[in-house]
C-alpha cells in the first residue's frame, strides 16, 4: 500500500499513510522495504507518526513553476476547504518576482485545509501549502491541522542562483554561454550578512523591503506612477490591492527644498527582473560580436494588401503591419537558415544548432520590463493565426500570466517600435542564444521620383527602416546581408506571404 501511495502522486506532493500504519521500528523497516523509500522520505513519514492523529490525507506543497524558482508568494486561492479538485483545476495563483502563474492541480480529491493564506510571501518550493483528502471524506477533522503536522516549513536555499534568463529568452539547459546555470551548478558560498555603517542595523533583505502587494496592484502602480513605499493596504494582512492604488491620493505638495542639503534625485530600488535584464543583455553585448545591417522597406503594397484582408475579415481578425513582418521574417529565416541558428556548448563541444522551425520571439514592453513571448512555427501558420497569437501573448505578458515555455526557446526575435512615430530607426541587442534580432522603425511617407513617358513625377511611398543585429560567431556579414535581401524581397512583394 505504501509503494502505491508513493508512486501515485508527483514529486511536488508529499503522501502520508493512514494513522493505522503507525507502530514499531519493525513497521518502519517494512515500509522502507515495500516502498523502497529513501532515508529522507522515511524521515517525513517518521515525523508524521510523531504528530497528531488525522485521517488519510495528502499534503500539497509549493510547486516549482519555472526551472530556477526557489520560492513564491501566495496569490488568490481559487478553491476553498470542502471544494472538489479535478485534474486541470486552478488551485491557487502563485506569484514570483517576474510573473503570476496559475497552479493547475492534477489530482482528484477534496481540499481539506489551506495552510498558507493569500498574501504569504517567500514560501519555499516544497513547503506545505494545503491538505487534500479523498473525494467524499470529512474535512472537519483537519480544522486543527498545522504546517508542523505536514512536516514543517522548507527553507529557501541561502544561495540564490545567478539571475534567470530575462523572461525573454533561454532556459538553463540551452547550452548557451549566457544561459543561467542549472541548480546543481551553483556552488559559490552564500554571502554573509553585513552590518550597516550608517545605522548599525543588519541589512534588510530585498523581499522584506518590498511592500505586501498583489501583482495586479504592482502593475497598476507602475502604470500610474503611484509610490508604494509606506502605502497601507486594505487586503488580507494589510496587503495592498489594485483598489488601494486606484484610491491613492497624492499628499499636498511641500514647499520646494532649498539650500545645499536639498536632494536633487531619487533612488529607486531595481527590481529582480530589471537586474536580470541588465545582466543578460550586458552578457549578450560582451559575448556576442554584434554587427548591423540596415535597409529601407517599401510597404505600400503590403499596406494595401492588409487593408483588403481586414475589410473582408468580417471582424474575425484585424491584421497589423507587425503580423506581416513576423511572417516575412520567418520565411526569410527558412531561406537563410544560418540566421535561424544558435551558438551552443554541448557535452564539452561547441556546436551551431540550425533550427528546423522558426519560433519568432516578439518584444513586448510591460510595466515591469521587456518580455519576448514566442509565436511558434511562424513559418507554417497563417497571418490570422499569427495575429491572434500576438494579441493573446502580448496581453498575458503585460498581465504577468505567461508560462516559462511561452517566453523561453525562440529562434529569432523582432522588436518593433513603429508605434512611436518619433523612432525612425534603432538597433537592438541580440537575445542569446539566438543569433539575430530585427529592429523595426515607424512607417513614413516618403516622396520618390518615378520616371514616366511624360517625364519624372513624384509619388508618395510608405517606407520602414529596419536594422538587423547579427552574432558574427554564427552569421557572417555576407549571410546577414542575404537575410536582409530576402526579407526586403518578401515584404515588397507581399503576395509571397500568401503562398
Amino acid at each position: 500500500m505504501a509503494s502505491a501511495m508513493v508512486s501515485r502522486f508527483p514529486a511536488r506532493i508529499i503522501s502520508h499513510t493512514p494513522a493505522t500504519c503507525r507502530g514499531s521500528q519493525q513497521s518502519l523497516q517494512r515500509l522502507r522495504y515495500q516502498a523502497r523509500l529513501s532515508p529522507s522520505a522515511l524521515s517525513v513519514l517518521s515525523r508524521y507518526y510523531a504528530s497528531k492523529s488525522f485521517p488519510p490525507h495528502t499534503v500539497i506543497s509549493m510547486p516549482a513553476l519555472s526551472p530556477t524558482m526557489q520560492a513564491g508568494n501566495i496569490g488568490a486561492w481559487q478553491k476553498k476547504p470542502g471544494d472538489s479538485l479535478a485534474p486541470g483545476d486552478v488551485l491557487v495563483e502563485i506569484e514570483t518576482d517576474k510573473a503570476q502563474m496559475d497552479f493547475e492541480f492534477q489530482e482528484e480529491g477534496t481540499l481539506a485545509k489551506v495552510l498558507k493564506e493569500t498574501g504569504e510571501k517567500d514560501v519555499a518550493v516544497g513547503s506545505p501549502i494545503a491538505v487534500m483528502v479523498e473525494e467524499g471524506e470529512d474535512v472537519s477533522a483537519f480544522e486543527s491541522f498545522t504546517i508542523d503536522d505536514a512536516g514543517g516549513e522548507k527553507e529557501t536555499p541561502k544561495e540564490a542562483p545567478k539571475e534567470e534568463a530575462s523572461e525573454s529568452t533561454e532556459a538553463p539547459e540551452s547550452g548557451s554561454g549566457t544561459a543561467p546555470p542549472k541548480a546543481e551548478e551553483s556552488k559559490e558560498p552564500a554571502p554573509q550578512a553585513q552590518e550597516s555603517d550608517s545605522t548599525g542595523e543588519r541589512l534588510e533583505a530585498t523581499i522584506d523591503r518590498e511592500p505586501n502587494i498583489t501583482f495586479a496592484a504592482k502593475k497598476l502602480a507602475l502604470e500610474k506612477g503611484v509610490p508604494l513605499k509606506g502605502m497601507k493596504g486594505t487586503g488580507p494582512g494589510g496587503r495592498v490591492t489594485a483598489k488601494d492604488v486606484e484610491n491613492y491620493k497624492a499628499p499636498a505638495s511641500a514647499p520646494a527644498a532649498s539650500g545645499a542639503g536639498a536632494a536633487a534625485y531619487e533612488d529607486l530600488l531595481a527590481s529582480s527582473m530589471r537586474k536580470t535584464i541588465a545582466t543578460r543583455l550586458g552578457d549578450s553585448w560582451n559575448q556576442n560580436p554584434h554587427y548591423f545591417v540596415s535597409t529601407t522597406l517599401s510597404v505600400s503594397k503590403l499596406m494595401k494588401l492588409r487593408e483588403a484582408l481586414n475589410s473582408s475579415a468580417d471582424g474575425k481578425y484585424k491584421l497589423s503591419v507587425n503580423d506581416f513582418l513576423i511572417k516575412a521574417c520567418a520565411l526569410a529565416c527558412k531561406k537563410v537558415p544560418a540566421v535561424n541558428s544558435s551558438w551552443r556548448q554541448i557535452d564539452g563541444q561547441t556546436v551551431i544548432r540550425e533550427h528546423k522551425t522558426v519560433d519568432v520571439s516578439v518584444a513586448v514592453a510591460t510595466p515591469v520590463g521587456l518580455m519576448t513571448p514566442i509565436v511558434k512555427n511562424a513559418d507554417t501558420i497563417g497571418l490570422s493565426s499569427i495575429s491572434g497569437a500576438v494579441k493573446d501573448l502580448g496581453k498575458r505578458a503585460r498581465d504577468g500570466k505567461l508560462k516559462p515555455e511561452e517566453y523561453q526557446g525562440g529562434t529569432f526575435t523582432i522588436s518593433n517600435m513603429g508605434m512611436n512615430t518619433a523612432v525612425e530607426r534603432f538597433t537592438a541587442v541580440i537575445n542569446p542564444p539566438q543569433a539575430a534580432i530585427l529592429a523595426v522603425g515607424t512607417t513614413r511617407k516618403v516622396a520618390v521620383p518615378v520616371e514616366t513617358e511624360e517625364g519624372t513625377i513624384t509619388e508618395w511611398d510608405d517606407q520602414i527602416v529596419v536594422t538587423g543585429s547579427f552574432d558574427h560567431k554564427v552569421v557572417d556579414g555576407a549571410v546577414g546581408g542575404d537575410f536582409i535581401r530576402e526579407l526586403k524581397k518578401i515584404v515588397e512583394n507581399p503576395l509571397e506571404l500568401m503562398l
